[in-house]
């Protein structure tokens, strides 16, 4: 007798599972038995995407982490926003370095949310722009990393380039990221021999402010709006 009602609220727990998509907690509470005993029941009965996400909306502790991340979302946008809203005001007065910093980052930069990106192989014009950095940021030298971006006839003379870039920026090899090799075809191997000399230079900066600052300085100093770039 007692076999016989443990196989009927085993029958009934899988027609809970597969047609309610009720829990297993739900299920043990409403069966009468030990959660151990209800997931064993069911655990090969897979939930729909749909009984999963009435699962996760039921799911207080779920909800309580959706709310609190949809809440620091919405203050991580307030922020940025407001990181913007200096940077256009910067740019009422900035100077000649100011501005060419701003445009060149426009022009070269990576457009992420959090970390500011930009790569060139002019040493001319990776130096010009951690100068701006240093001079209307106060970017520190242990703020900066740097990473080289090289070609296959670099790898005999990786430390080479490597050391030129950080030399060429004042920088020491606890700034330098590790070098990416880009090995290319047979084929284009004599087209690109010696073209880039130094490789590419990736200079990087993880500061979310200075970032959407400079967002902002450009939309003001070239007259439009990219509501995108906030994230």
């Amino acid at each position: 007798m007692l076999s016989r009602m443990k196989t009927m609220e085993r029958e009934q727990a899988r027609l809970m599972r597969r047609i309610d998509g009720c829990s297993v907690k739900e299920i043990a509470r409403q069966l009468g038995v030990s959660r151990p005993t209800a997931s064993l029941w069911v655990r090969d009965i897979p939930l729909t995407p749909d009984q999963q996400a009435e699962l996760e909306r039921r799911n207080p502790i779920y909800n309580r982490q959706l709310n609190g991340a949809a809440a620091n979302a919405t203050k991580g946008r307030e922020r940025r926003c407001a990181y913007q809203e200096a940077g256009r005001r910067l740019a009422q007065r900035a100077g000649a370095l100011y501005v060419a910093g701003c445009m060149l980052y426009w022009a070269e930069g990576a457009k992420a949310r959090h970390q500011l990106r930009l790569a060139n192989s002019d040493p001319a014009l990776i130096a010009f722009f951690v100068q701006f950095l240093r001079e209307h940021f106060a970017v520190r030298n242990c703020d900066l990393r740097i990473k080289c971006h090289l070609f296959a006839d670099h790898v005999q003379r990786q430390e080479e380039v490597e050391e030129f870039w950080l030399g060429s920026l004042g920088l020491s090899r606890s700034n330098l990221q590790k070098s990416y090799v880009n090995v290319y075809s047979r084929a284009s191997k004599k087209k690109r021999s010696n073209k880039l000399p130094y490789g590419t230079c990736y200079v990087i900066v993880n500061d979310t402010k200075i970032l959407h600052e400079i967002y902002g300085s450009i939309q003001a100093l070239a007259g439009f709006d990219r509501p995108e770039w906030l994230g």
